[in-house]
């Protein structure tokens, strides 16, 4: 099977999350995660989020059908996978597979910071779409009163299925 020939429309992708100010912040569930390359960089192959996550900070459980992948670059986290919670510090990484119940918390005093890389793309869309826009990479969202939660929780639950993605009771509750 031979290479296809080098696809000329397309350009070389290069972050800088700490200068450029046209990368995307958004802040989400506490989290602020940086859009380093879209999917409209890669032609909708694969996505790469750079997450500052504070102390306390993390997503609920959820599943997605697509693959992800975080490398901590700083501090640690506890990520749960299916039943199983594990600690991954700085230098490991982490593949989740397609389909499988997970999450993650820092439970440290310090922020983390993660790479996570989504394939293929949709991710990205997913937080533009549901995420708050802010100045940079490690500011925290604006905290949502009562009335902005719930209407940000209606936000996720109505575009969560055309990203492939369900939010999951935390473990040991009862689903309703």
């Amino acid at each position: 099977m031979a290479i296809p020939p080098d696809d000329l429309s397309r350009e070389l992708t290069v972050a800088r999350p700490d200068s450029e100010e046209g990368l995307p912040h958004i802040g989400l569930v506490g989290d602020t995660y940086t859009i380093l390359v879209s999917g409209q960089d890669t032609a909708g192959k694969y996505t790469l989020i750079d997450m500052h996550v504070p102390a306390g900070g993390g997503p609920p459980p959820h599943r997605h059908d697509f693959e992800e992948m975080f490398s901590v670059l700083e501090g640690t986290v506890e990520v749960t996978f299916r039943d199983e919670t594990i600690t991954a510090s700085a230098g490991e990484t982490i593949n989740v597979p397609a389909n499988a119940r997970h999450g993650f918390t820092n439970a440290s005093t310090e922020a983390s910071r993660l790479l996570c890389l989504c394939a293929p793309a949709g991710q990205d869309e997913f937080f533009t779409l549901v995420g708050q826009p802010v100045a940079h990479r490690t500011d925290a969202p604006p905290p949502l009163d009562d009335e902005a939660q719930q209407a940000f929780l209606a936000k996720v639950q109505d575009l969560a299925p055309r990203y492939a993605t369900e939010l999951l009771p935390p473990p040991g509750a009862l689903a309703t």
